[in-house]
Protein backbone atom coordinates (compact mmCIF):
# COMPACT_ATOMS: atom_id res chain seq x y z
CA UNK A 1 0.00 0.00 0.00
CA UNK A 2 1.25 3.45 -0.93
CA UNK A 3 -0.25 6.88 -0.21
CA UNK A 4 0.26 9.82 -2.57
CA UNK A 5 -0.66 13.34 -1.45
CA UNK A 6 -2.01 16.12 -3.60
CA UNK A 7 -4.45 19.01 -3.55
CA UNK A 8 -8.10 18.19 -2.71
CA UNK A 9 -10.37 19.98 -5.19
CA UNK A 10 -13.65 18.06 -5.17
CA UNK A 11 -14.94 16.26 -2.10
CA UNK A 12 -16.09 12.69 -1.74
CA UNK A 13 -14.60 9.20 -1.76
CA UNK A 14 -14.04 7.01 -4.82
CA UNK A 15 -12.93 3.36 -4.80
CA UNK A 16 -12.04 1.77 -8.12
CA UNK A 17 -9.50 0.68 -10.72
CA UNK A 18 -6.84 2.95 -12.19
CA UNK A 19 -7.03 3.86 -15.86
CA UNK A 20 -3.85 5.58 -17.06
CA UNK A 21 -4.20 8.16 -19.82
CA UNK A 22 -1.24 8.02 -22.19
CA UNK A 23 1.07 11.03 -22.25
CA UNK A 24 1.29 11.38 -26.03
CA UNK A 25 4.00 14.05 -26.03
CA UNK A 26 6.47 11.57 -24.56
CA UNK A 27 5.94 9.22 -27.51
CA UNK A 28 6.79 11.74 -30.25
CA UNK A 29 9.97 11.05 -32.21
CA UNK A 30 11.23 12.95 -35.27
CA UNK A 31 11.59 11.27 -38.64
CA UNK A 32 12.31 12.62 -42.11
CA UNK A 33 9.59 13.07 -44.75
CA UNK A 34 10.49 12.70 -48.41
CA UNK A 35 9.88 15.70 -50.69
CA UNK A 36 6.98 13.99 -52.45
CA UNK A 37 5.25 13.21 -49.12
CA UNK A 38 5.37 16.72 -47.62
CA UNK A 39 1.93 17.62 -49.00
CA UNK A 40 0.48 14.44 -47.47
CA UNK A 41 2.07 15.34 -44.12
CA UNK A 42 0.51 18.81 -44.29
CA UNK A 43 -2.86 17.22 -45.07
CA UNK A 44 -2.43 14.90 -42.10
CA UNK A 45 -1.77 17.87 -39.81
CA UNK A 46 -4.72 19.86 -41.18
CA UNK A 47 -6.97 16.85 -40.73
CA UNK A 48 -6.00 16.65 -37.03
CA UNK A 49 -6.84 20.35 -36.60
CA UNK A 50 -10.18 19.82 -38.36
CA UNK A 51 -10.95 16.74 -36.27
CA UNK A 52 -10.29 18.47 -32.94
CA UNK A 53 -12.34 21.53 -33.96
CA UNK A 54 -15.23 19.30 -34.96
CA UNK A 55 -15.06 17.35 -31.70
CA UNK A 56 -15.03 20.50 -29.59
CA UNK A 57 -17.91 22.09 -31.50
CA UNK A 58 -19.96 18.89 -31.14
CA UNK A 59 -19.16 18.80 -27.43
CA UNK A 60 -20.30 22.40 -27.10
CA UNK A 61 -23.61 21.54 -28.81
CA UNK A 62 -24.05 18.60 -26.44
CA UNK A 63 -23.42 20.87 -23.45
CA UNK A 64 -26.06 23.29 -24.70
CA UNK A 65 -28.50 20.43 -25.28
CA UNK A 66 -27.95 19.18 -21.72
CA UNK A 67 -28.26 22.70 -20.26
CA UNK A 68 -24.60 22.75 -19.24
CA UNK A 69 -23.66 25.97 -21.04
CA UNK A 70 -21.66 27.15 -18.04
CA UNK A 71 -18.85 24.86 -19.23
CA UNK A 72 -18.84 26.28 -22.75
CA UNK A 73 -16.17 28.85 -21.90
CA UNK A 74 -13.62 26.07 -21.38
CA UNK A 75 -14.31 24.82 -24.89
CA UNK A 76 -14.16 28.37 -26.29
CA UNK A 77 -10.66 28.85 -24.88
CA UNK A 78 -9.43 25.69 -26.60
CA UNK A 79 -11.09 26.66 -29.88
CA UNK A 80 -9.38 30.06 -29.71
CA UNK A 81 -6.01 28.35 -29.25
CA UNK A 82 -6.59 26.01 -32.22
CA UNK A 83 -7.50 29.01 -34.39
CA UNK A 84 -4.32 30.83 -33.43
CA UNK A 85 -1.86 30.73 -36.40
CA UNK A 86 0.94 29.82 -33.99
CA UNK A 87 -0.77 26.46 -33.56
CA UNK A 88 -2.69 25.98 -36.82
CA UNK A 89 -0.17 27.46 -39.32
CA UNK A 90 3.37 27.72 -37.94
CA UNK A 91 3.94 23.93 -37.73
CA UNK A 92 3.29 23.74 -41.50
CA UNK A 93 6.35 25.92 -42.06
CA UNK A 94 8.42 23.61 -39.86
CA UNK A 95 7.23 20.56 -41.85
CA UNK A 96 8.23 22.21 -45.15
CA UNK A 97 11.55 23.59 -43.94
CA UNK A 98 12.86 20.68 -41.85
CA UNK A 99 11.06 17.90 -43.80
CA UNK A 100 10.03 16.31 -40.51
CA UNK A 101 6.81 14.64 -39.37
CA UNK A 102 3.75 16.68 -38.34
CA UNK A 103 3.64 15.62 -34.67
CA UNK A 104 7.31 16.56 -34.23
CA UNK A 105 6.72 19.93 -35.91
CA UNK A 106 3.81 20.62 -33.56
CA UNK A 107 5.87 19.61 -30.53
CA UNK A 108 8.72 21.93 -31.58
CA UNK A 109 6.27 24.81 -32.03
CA UNK A 110 4.56 24.06 -28.71
CA UNK A 111 7.88 24.04 -26.83
CA UNK A 112 8.74 27.43 -28.33
CA UNK A 113 5.41 28.84 -27.11
CA UNK A 114 5.78 27.23 -23.67
CA UNK A 115 9.30 28.69 -23.31
CA UNK A 116 7.89 32.17 -23.82
CA UNK A 117 5.20 31.53 -21.23
CA UNK A 118 7.77 30.24 -18.73
CA UNK A 119 9.66 33.53 -18.89
CA UNK A 120 6.62 35.35 -17.48
CA UNK A 121 6.10 34.75 -13.75
CA UNK A 122 2.33 35.08 -13.54
CA UNK A 123 -0.41 32.66 -12.53
CA UNK A 124 -2.86 33.69 -15.23
CA UNK A 125 -0.31 33.32 -18.00
CA UNK A 126 0.77 29.95 -16.63
CA UNK A 127 -2.83 28.75 -16.79
CA UNK A 128 -2.93 29.76 -20.45
CA UNK A 129 0.28 27.75 -20.97
CA UNK A 130 -1.52 24.67 -19.68
CA UNK A 131 -4.33 25.27 -22.17
CA UNK A 132 -1.83 25.36 -25.06
CA UNK A 133 -0.21 22.19 -23.72
CA UNK A 134 -3.57 20.38 -23.54
CA UNK A 135 -4.55 21.36 -27.10
CA UNK A 136 -1.21 20.18 -28.51
CA UNK A 137 -1.36 16.95 -26.50
CA UNK A 138 -4.79 16.17 -28.01
CA UNK A 139 -3.66 16.99 -31.56
CA UNK A 140 -0.64 14.74 -31.16
CA UNK A 141 -2.90 11.93 -29.91
CA UNK A 142 -4.85 12.25 -33.15
CA UNK A 143 -1.65 12.26 -35.22
CA UNK A 144 -0.19 9.15 -33.60
CA UNK A 145 -3.51 7.29 -33.52
CA UNK A 146 -4.36 7.35 -29.80
CA UNK A 147 -7.79 8.78 -30.45
CA UNK A 148 -8.94 5.44 -31.85
CA UNK A 149 -8.29 3.69 -28.56
CA UNK A 150 -11.59 3.62 -26.74
CA UNK A 151 -11.82 3.61 -22.98
CA UNK A 152 -12.79 0.25 -21.55
CA UNK A 153 -16.32 -0.33 -20.28
CA UNK A 154 -15.10 -1.22 -16.80
CA UNK A 155 -17.17 0.34 -14.04
CA UNK A 156 -15.67 2.35 -11.17
CA UNK A 157 -12.78 3.60 -13.28
CA UNK A 158 -10.46 6.26 -11.86
CA UNK A 159 -8.71 8.38 -14.49
CA UNK A 160 -5.02 9.00 -13.75
CA UNK A 161 -3.18 11.45 -15.99
CA UNK A 162 -0.43 14.03 -16.14
CA UNK A 163 -3.24 16.51 -16.81
CA UNK A 164 -6.82 16.36 -18.10
CA UNK A 165 -8.11 18.86 -20.63
CA UNK A 166 -11.52 20.47 -20.03
CA UNK A 167 -12.83 18.73 -23.14
CA UNK A 168 -11.68 15.32 -21.87
CA UNK A 169 -13.09 15.98 -18.40
CA UNK A 170 -16.49 16.79 -19.90
CA UNK A 171 -16.37 13.71 -22.16
CA UNK A 172 -15.49 11.52 -19.19
CA UNK A 173 -18.42 12.85 -17.17
CA UNK A 174 -20.95 10.52 -18.78
CA UNK A 175 -18.62 7.52 -18.85
CA UNK A 176 -17.88 5.03 -16.09
CA UNK A 177 -15.39 7.36 -14.42
CA UNK A 178 -15.78 8.08 -10.74
CA UNK A 179 -12.69 10.19 -9.95
CA UNK A 180 -9.77 12.16 -11.43
CA UNK A 181 -6.14 12.13 -10.31
CA UNK A 182 -3.55 14.37 -12.01
CA UNK A 183 0.13 15.15 -11.59
CA UNK A 184 -0.28 18.87 -12.13
CA UNK A 185 -2.94 21.50 -11.43
CA UNK A 186 -4.24 23.48 -8.48
CA UNK A 187 -7.48 24.64 -6.94
CA UNK A 188 -8.12 27.02 -9.86
CA UNK A 189 -7.19 24.64 -12.67
CA UNK A 190 -9.87 23.72 -15.20
CA UNK A 191 -9.86 20.11 -14.01
CA UNK A 192 -10.52 21.26 -10.45
CA UNK A 193 -13.36 23.60 -11.43
CA UNK A 194 -15.02 20.99 -13.63
CA UNK A 195 -14.61 18.17 -11.11
CA UNK A 196 -16.30 20.27 -8.45
CA UNK A 197 -19.08 21.25 -10.85
CA UNK A 198 -19.87 17.67 -11.87
CA UNK A 199 -19.34 16.30 -8.35
CA UNK A 200 -16.50 13.90 -9.10
CA UNK A 201 -13.99 13.33 -6.24
CA UNK A 202 -10.63 14.61 -7.44
CA UNK A 203 -7.06 15.15 -6.32
CA UNK A 204 -4.67 17.24 -8.43
CA UNK A 205 -1.05 18.36 -8.16
CA UNK A 206 0.24 14.96 -6.97
CA UNK A 207 3.50 15.50 -8.93
CA UNK A 208 4.18 11.83 -9.69
CA UNK A 209 1.02 9.73 -9.23
CA UNK A 210 1.05 8.72 -12.90
CA UNK A 211 4.54 7.18 -12.49
CA UNK A 212 3.60 5.34 -9.30
CA UNK A 213 0.27 3.94 -10.47
CA UNK A 214 -0.19 1.16 -13.02
CA UNK A 215 -3.26 0.33 -15.12
CA UNK A 216 -5.67 -1.78 -13.07
CA UNK A 217 -4.25 -0.85 -9.66
CA UNK A 218 -6.85 -0.64 -6.91
CA UNK A 219 -7.20 3.00 -5.85
CA UNK A 220 -8.96 5.03 -3.21
CA UNK A 221 -9.34 8.75 -3.94
CA UNK A 222 -10.07 10.85 -0.88
CA UNK A 223 -11.29 14.17 -2.31
CA UNK A 224 -11.66 15.72 1.15
CA UNK A 225 -8.11 15.19 2.38
CA UNK A 226 -6.26 15.19 -0.95
CA UNK A 227 -4.78 11.70 -0.84
CA UNK A 228 -4.69 8.75 -3.23
CA UNK A 229 -4.18 5.27 -1.73
CA UNK A 230 -2.59 2.79 -4.14
CA UNK A 231 -3.47 -0.91 -3.67
CA UNK A 232 -4.98 -0.47 -0.19
CA UNK A 233 -5.44 -3.36 2.22
CA UNK A 234 -8.89 -4.90 2.68
CA UNK A 235 -9.10 -3.22 6.09
CA UNK A 236 -8.49 0.24 4.56
CA UNK A 237 -10.98 -0.45 1.74
CA UNK A 238 -13.67 -1.40 4.28
CA UNK A 239 -12.91 1.75 6.29
CA UNK A 240 -13.31 3.92 3.19
CA UNK A 241 -16.45 2.11 2.05
CA UNK A 242 -17.97 3.14 5.36
CA UNK A 243 -16.84 6.75 4.75
CA UNK A 244 -18.26 6.56 1.23
CA UNK A 245 -21.64 5.35 2.49
CA UNK A 246 -21.72 8.07 5.14
CA UNK A 247 -20.85 10.71 2.55
CA UNK A 248 -23.63 9.54 0.21
CA UNK A 249 -26.10 9.45 3.10
CA UNK A 250 -25.08 12.96 4.13
CA UNK A 251 -25.48 14.21 0.54
CA UNK A 252 -29.04 12.87 0.44
CA UNK A 253 -29.80 14.47 3.82
CA UNK A 254 -28.60 17.83 2.51
CA UNK A 255 -31.41 17.83 -0.07
CA UNK A 256 -33.85 18.21 2.81
CA UNK A 257 -32.35 21.65 3.48
CA UNK A 258 -33.16 23.08 0.05
CA UNK A 259 -36.35 24.87 1.01
CA UNK A 260 -35.29 25.92 4.51
CA UNK A 261 -34.57 29.58 5.23
CA UNK A 262 -30.90 30.22 5.90
CA UNK A 263 -30.48 31.54 9.46
CA UNK A 264 -28.49 30.74 12.58
CA UNK A 265 -29.85 29.01 15.70
CA UNK A 266 -30.35 32.45 17.31
CA UNK A 267 -32.37 33.63 14.27
CA UNK A 268 -29.72 35.78 12.56
CA UNK A 269 -30.50 35.73 8.79
CA UNK A 270 -27.59 34.71 6.55
CA UNK A 271 -28.29 35.30 2.87
CA UNK A 272 -27.05 32.79 0.28
CA UNK A 273 -26.45 33.71 -3.35
CA UNK A 274 -25.12 31.80 -6.36
CA UNK A 275 -22.15 32.58 -8.64
CA UNK A 276 -23.01 31.91 -12.31
CA UNK A 277 -21.73 32.84 -15.76
CA UNK A 278 -24.52 31.59 -17.96
CA UNK A 279 -28.24 32.22 -18.26
CA UNK A 280 -28.91 28.46 -18.47
CA UNK A 281 -27.33 27.74 -15.09
CA UNK A 282 -29.98 29.27 -12.84
CA UNK A 283 -32.03 26.33 -11.57
CA UNK A 284 -29.93 26.13 -8.39
CA UNK A 285 -30.93 29.71 -7.53
CA UNK A 286 -34.58 28.64 -7.26
CA UNK A 287 -34.16 25.05 -6.05
CA UNK A 288 -32.08 26.02 -3.03
CA UNK A 289 -34.23 28.96 -1.89
CA UNK A 290 -31.40 31.48 -2.34
CA UNK A 291 -31.71 35.27 -2.41
CA UNK A 292 -30.55 35.30 -6.02
CA UNK A 293 -27.36 35.69 -8.04
CA UNK A 294 -24.46 37.18 -6.09
CA UNK A 295 -22.10 37.22 -9.07
CA UNK A 296 -22.94 36.99 -12.76
CA UNK A 297 -19.68 37.03 -14.74
CA UNK A 298 -20.45 38.89 -17.97
CA UNK A 299 -17.07 38.25 -19.63
CA UNK A 300 -18.11 34.69 -20.43
CA UNK A 301 -20.93 35.84 -22.71
CA UNK A 302 -18.29 37.54 -24.89
CA UNK A 303 -15.75 34.72 -25.00
CA UNK A 304 -17.03 32.87 -28.04
CA UNK A 305 -17.83 36.00 -30.05
CA UNK A 306 -15.71 37.57 -32.77
CA UNK A 307 -17.07 41.05 -32.04
CA UNK A 308 -18.40 43.07 -29.14
CA UNK A 309 -22.04 42.45 -28.30
CA UNK A 310 -24.02 45.61 -28.94
CA UNK A 311 -26.32 47.24 -26.39
CA UNK A 312 -29.49 45.45 -27.46
CA UNK A 313 -27.85 42.01 -27.53
CA UNK A 314 -26.58 42.52 -23.99
CA UNK A 315 -29.90 44.02 -22.85
CA UNK A 316 -31.79 40.90 -24.01
CA UNK A 317 -29.41 38.61 -22.08
CA UNK A 318 -29.73 40.62 -18.86
CA UNK A 319 -33.50 41.09 -19.24
CA UNK A 320 -33.93 37.33 -19.74
CA UNK A 321 -32.20 36.82 -16.41
CA UNK A 322 -34.86 38.93 -14.68
CA UNK A 323 -37.60 36.93 -16.43
CA UNK A 324 -36.06 33.64 -15.32
CA UNK A 325 -35.53 34.88 -11.75
CA UNK A 326 -38.48 37.08 -10.79
CA UNK A 327 -38.27 38.53 -7.27
CA UNK A 328 -34.59 37.56 -7.02
CA UNK A 329 -31.63 39.93 -6.67
CA UNK A 330 -29.20 39.65 -9.59
CA UNK A 331 -25.74 41.15 -9.13
CA UNK A 332 -24.03 41.55 -12.50
CA UNK A 333 -20.30 42.23 -12.67
CA UNK A 334 -19.18 44.49 -15.48
CA UNK A 335 -16.70 43.16 -18.00
CA UNK A 336 -13.63 41.64 -16.35
CA UNK A 337 -11.55 41.11 -19.47
CA UNK A 338 -7.85 40.45 -19.08
CA UNK A 339 -5.98 38.28 -16.59
CA UNK A 340 -7.16 34.68 -17.05
CA UNK A 341 -10.20 35.73 -19.06
CA UNK A 342 -8.81 36.40 -22.52
CA UNK A 343 -11.48 37.55 -24.97
CA UNK A 344 -10.33 36.97 -28.52
CA UNK A 345 -11.31 40.30 -30.09
CA UNK A 346 -10.11 42.47 -27.19
CA UNK A 347 -6.53 43.65 -26.65
CA UNK A 348 -4.55 41.72 -24.03
CA UNK A 349 -0.92 42.48 -24.64
CA UNK A 350 0.21 42.90 -21.03
CA UNK A 351 3.18 40.84 -19.96
CA UNK A 352 1.59 40.64 -16.51
CA UNK A 353 -2.19 40.73 -17.07
CA UNK A 354 -3.13 40.11 -13.42
CA UNK A 355 -1.56 43.46 -12.59
CA UNK A 356 -2.18 45.15 -15.92
CA UNK A 357 -5.01 46.53 -18.02
CA UNK A 358 -7.87 44.35 -16.83
CA UNK A 359 -11.36 44.65 -15.32
CA UNK A 360 -12.36 48.28 -14.59
CA UNK A 361 -8.96 49.51 -15.81
CA UNK A 362 -9.72 48.09 -19.24
CA UNK A 363 -13.24 49.54 -19.18
CA UNK A 364 -12.00 53.01 -18.26
CA UNK A 365 -9.47 52.79 -21.08
CA UNK A 366 -12.30 51.76 -23.44
CA UNK A 367 -15.21 53.96 -22.25
CA UNK A 368 -17.42 53.12 -25.24
CA UNK A 369 -17.32 49.43 -24.28
CA UNK A 370 -18.18 50.30 -20.68
CA UNK A 371 -20.99 52.76 -21.48
CA UNK A 372 -22.57 50.24 -23.88
CA UNK A 373 -22.67 47.61 -21.14
CA UNK A 374 -23.91 50.05 -18.48
CA UNK A 375 -26.74 51.21 -20.76
CA UNK A 376 -27.83 47.59 -21.30
CA UNK A 377 -27.71 46.89 -17.55
CA UNK A 378 -29.66 50.03 -16.63
CA UNK A 379 -32.35 49.15 -19.18
CA UNK A 380 -32.61 45.57 -17.90
CA UNK A 381 -32.83 46.87 -14.32
CA UNK A 382 -36.18 48.43 -15.28
CA UNK A 383 -37.57 44.87 -15.40
CA UNK A 384 -36.05 43.35 -12.27
CA UNK A 385 -33.75 43.70 -9.27
CA UNK A 386 -30.43 44.05 -11.11
CA UNK A 387 -27.40 45.48 -9.32
CA UNK A 388 -24.17 46.55 -11.03
CA UNK A 389 -20.83 45.36 -9.61
CA UNK A 390 -17.57 47.08 -10.59
CA UNK A 391 -14.50 44.76 -10.45
CA UNK A 392 -10.97 45.53 -9.25
CA UNK A 393 -11.46 49.05 -7.93
CA UNK A 394 -8.34 50.37 -6.25
CA UNK A 395 -8.73 54.14 -5.82
CA UNK A 396 -11.20 56.99 -5.35
CA UNK A 397 -10.09 58.42 -8.67
CA UNK A 398 -11.20 55.25 -10.51
CA UNK A 399 -14.54 55.32 -8.70
CA UNK A 400 -15.11 58.97 -9.67
CA UNK A 401 -14.46 58.08 -13.33
CA UNK A 402 -16.85 55.11 -13.08
CA UNK A 403 -19.60 57.31 -11.65
CA UNK A 404 -19.13 59.91 -14.40
CA UNK A 405 -19.45 57.23 -17.08
CA UNK A 406 -22.54 55.72 -15.43
CA UNK A 407 -24.11 59.18 -15.33
CA UNK A 408 -23.16 59.63 -18.99
CA UNK A 409 -24.95 56.35 -19.80
CA UNK A 410 -28.06 57.56 -17.95
CA UNK A 411 -28.01 60.89 -19.83
CA UNK A 412 -27.80 59.09 -23.18
CA UNK A 413 -30.69 56.76 -22.28
CA UNK A 414 -32.76 59.75 -21.21
CA UNK A 415 -32.08 61.55 -24.50
CA UNK A 416 -32.94 58.34 -26.40
CA UNK A 417 -36.16 58.05 -24.40
CA UNK A 418 -35.43 54.46 -23.41
CA UNK A 419 -36.85 52.96 -20.22
CA UNK A 420 -34.26 52.34 -17.51
CA UNK A 421 -33.93 52.29 -13.73
CA UNK A 422 -32.10 55.47 -12.66
CA UNK A 423 -31.84 54.15 -9.09
CA UNK A 424 -29.98 50.95 -9.99
CA UNK A 425 -27.61 50.05 -7.14
CA UNK A 426 -23.89 50.17 -7.92
CA UNK A 427 -21.36 48.25 -5.83
CA UNK A 428 -17.63 47.63 -5.82
CA UNK A 429 -15.63 44.43 -5.73
CA UNK A 430 -13.00 44.54 -3.01
CA UNK A 431 -10.22 42.31 -4.33
CA UNK A 432 -7.21 44.65 -4.25
CA UNK A 433 -5.51 45.19 -0.84
CA UNK A 434 -5.56 48.98 -1.37
CA UNK A 435 -9.36 48.88 -1.65
CA UNK A 436 -9.68 46.66 1.43
CA UNK A 437 -7.49 48.98 3.49
CA UNK A 438 -9.47 52.02 2.30
CA UNK A 439 -12.82 50.22 2.52
CA UNK A 440 -14.49 53.01 4.52
CA UNK A 441 -14.06 55.44 1.64
CA UNK A 442 -15.57 52.97 -0.85
CA UNK A 443 -18.39 52.06 1.54
CA UNK A 444 -19.37 55.73 1.82
CA UNK A 445 -19.60 56.12 -1.97
CA UNK A 446 -21.16 52.83 -3.07
CA UNK A 447 -24.44 51.01 -2.48
CA UNK A 448 -22.85 47.66 -1.55
CA UNK A 449 -19.49 45.89 -1.40
CA UNK A 450 -18.50 42.39 -2.53
CA UNK A 451 -15.26 40.81 -1.31
CA UNK A 452 -13.47 38.82 -4.03
CA UNK A 453 -11.20 36.63 -1.94
CA UNK A 454 -9.55 34.67 -4.78
CA UNK A 455 -7.57 37.71 -5.96
CA UNK A 456 -7.47 39.37 -2.55
CA UNK A 457 -5.56 36.40 -1.10
CA UNK A 458 -3.22 36.22 -4.09
CA UNK A 459 -2.43 39.93 -4.06
CA UNK A 460 -2.18 40.23 -0.25
CA UNK A 461 0.17 37.26 0.20
CA UNK A 462 2.05 37.70 -3.12
CA UNK A 463 1.36 34.03 -3.89
CA UNK A 464 0.83 32.52 -7.32
CA UNK A 465 -1.93 30.05 -6.46
CA UNK A 466 -1.24 27.85 -9.51
CA UNK A 467 2.48 27.48 -8.79
CA UNK A 468 3.04 24.19 -6.98
CA UNK A 469 6.26 25.54 -5.44
CA UNK A 470 4.40 28.22 -3.44
CA UNK A 471 0.77 27.04 -3.45
CA UNK A 472 1.11 25.97 0.20
CA UNK A 473 1.47 29.68 1.04
CA UNK A 474 -1.96 30.45 -0.44
CA UNK A 475 -3.71 30.64 2.92
CA UNK A 476 -7.36 31.63 3.28
CA UNK A 477 -7.00 31.85 7.07
CA UNK A 478 -3.87 34.04 7.09
CA UNK A 479 -4.21 36.61 9.92
CA UNK A 480 -3.54 39.56 7.57
CA UNK A 481 -6.30 38.40 5.22
CA UNK A 482 -8.79 37.89 8.06
CA UNK A 483 -8.09 41.41 9.31
CA UNK A 484 -8.71 42.83 5.81
CA UNK A 485 -12.00 40.93 5.51
CA UNK A 486 -13.09 42.09 8.98
CA UNK A 487 -12.19 45.68 8.08
CA UNK A 488 -14.33 45.58 4.93
CA UNK A 489 -17.29 44.07 6.81
CA UNK A 490 -17.00 46.71 9.55
CA UNK A 491 -16.75 49.51 6.96
CA UNK A 492 -19.96 48.30 5.31
CA UNK A 493 -21.76 47.99 8.64
CA UNK A 494 -20.70 51.51 9.63
CA UNK A 495 -21.95 52.92 6.31
CA UNK A 496 -25.18 50.91 6.52
CA UNK A 497 -24.61 48.96 3.30
CA UNK A 498 -24.56 45.25 2.46
CA UNK A 499 -21.24 43.39 2.29
CA UNK A 500 -21.04 40.00 0.60
CA UNK A 501 -18.20 37.57 -0.08
CA UNK A 502 -18.06 35.79 -3.45
CA UNK A 503 -14.67 34.03 -3.61
CA UNK A 504 -13.90 30.35 -3.00
CA UNK A 505 -13.87 31.06 0.75
CA UNK A 506 -17.63 31.59 0.67
CA UNK A 507 -18.18 28.01 -0.45
CA UNK A 508 -15.81 26.40 2.08
CA UNK A 509 -17.95 25.05 4.96
CA UNK A 510 -14.88 24.87 7.20
CA UNK A 511 -14.73 28.68 7.12
CA UNK A 512 -18.46 29.44 7.35
CA UNK A 513 -18.65 29.84 11.13
CA UNK A 514 -15.50 31.97 11.16
CA UNK A 515 -16.90 34.31 8.51
CA UNK A 516 -20.25 34.59 10.32
CA UNK A 517 -18.31 35.37 13.49
CA UNK A 518 -16.51 38.17 11.63
CA UNK A 519 -19.93 39.64 10.85
CA UNK A 520 -20.51 38.35 7.31
CA UNK A 521 -24.18 37.65 6.54
CA UNK A 522 -24.09 37.44 2.72
CA UNK A 523 -22.36 34.53 0.97
CA UNK A 524 -22.19 33.91 -2.80
CA UNK A 525 -20.76 30.64 -4.08
CA UNK A 526 -20.75 27.87 -6.66
CA UNK A 527 -24.09 25.97 -6.59
CA UNK A 528 -22.38 22.73 -5.50
CA UNK A 529 -21.40 24.30 -2.15
CA UNK A 530 -24.77 25.82 -1.22
CA UNK A 531 -26.28 23.05 0.87
CA UNK A 532 -23.05 22.20 2.71
CA UNK A 533 -22.71 25.85 3.74
CA UNK A 534 -26.41 26.15 4.62
CA UNK A 535 -26.08 23.15 6.94
CA UNK A 536 -23.28 24.86 8.87
CA UNK A 537 -25.27 28.12 9.07
CA UNK A 538 -28.29 26.30 10.53
CA UNK A 539 -26.00 24.72 13.17
CA UNK A 540 -24.30 28.02 14.09
CA UNK A 541 -25.07 30.32 16.99
CA UNK A 542 -24.03 33.86 16.11
CA UNK A 543 -23.33 35.02 19.67
CA UNK A 544 -20.94 32.10 20.26
CA UNK A 545 -19.08 32.14 16.93
CA UNK A 546 -18.60 35.92 17.23
CA UNK A 547 -16.54 35.63 20.43
CA UNK A 548 -14.49 32.73 19.06
CA UNK A 549 -13.85 34.55 15.77
CA UNK A 550 -12.54 37.53 17.76
CA UNK A 551 -9.98 35.25 19.41
CA UNK A 552 -8.91 33.89 16.01
CA UNK A 553 -8.60 37.46 14.70
CA UNK A 554 -6.11 38.24 17.48
CA UNK A 555 -3.99 35.14 16.80
CA UNK A 556 -0.93 35.16 14.54
CA UNK A 557 0.39 31.59 14.60
CA UNK A 558 -0.83 29.48 11.64
CA UNK A 559 -1.10 26.22 13.59
CA UNK A 560 -2.90 27.90 16.48
CA UNK A 561 -5.35 29.52 14.03
CA UNK A 562 -6.04 26.12 12.44
CA UNK A 563 -6.64 24.59 15.88
CA UNK A 564 -8.99 27.42 16.84
CA UNK A 565 -10.95 27.03 13.57
CA UNK A 566 -11.23 23.28 14.19
CA UNK A 567 -12.45 24.00 17.71
CA UNK A 568 -14.96 26.52 16.34
CA UNK A 569 -16.35 23.90 13.95
CA UNK A 570 -16.58 21.19 16.58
Amino acid sequence: MLIVSGIPVSSGVAIGKAYILAHALNEVEPYLISEQNILNEIKRFNQAIKQLKSELLNLKKELKKNRMNEFGSFIDIQLAIINDPKISKNPLGIIKKSKQNAEWALKVQMEEIITKFNSIENSYIRERKNDVYQVCETLIKYLIGHESKQLSNDKNRIIVAHDISPADALKFKNSNNIAFVTDIGGTTSHTAILAKSINIPSVVGTQNAKNLISNGDNLIVDGDHGCVIINPTDEVINEYRLKQNLYELESKKLLNLQKLTSKTIDKVPVNLYVNIEDTNNIESVILNNTKGVGLFRTEFIFMDKHRMLDENEQFIIYKNLTKALPNKTITIRTLDSGGDKVIEHMPNTNQNPALGLRAIRFCLAEPDVFITQIKALLRAAHYGDIRILIPMLSSDNELRQVKLLIQRAKDILTSERKKFNPKTLVGGMIEVPAAAIDAESFANQLDFLSIGTNDLIQYTLAVDRTDDAVSHLYDSSHPALLKLIKGVIDAGTKAGIEVSLCGEMAGDPKLTKLLIGLGLTNFSMHPSSLLKVKKVILESEFSKVKSKAKKILNTHDKIEIENLINNLNN
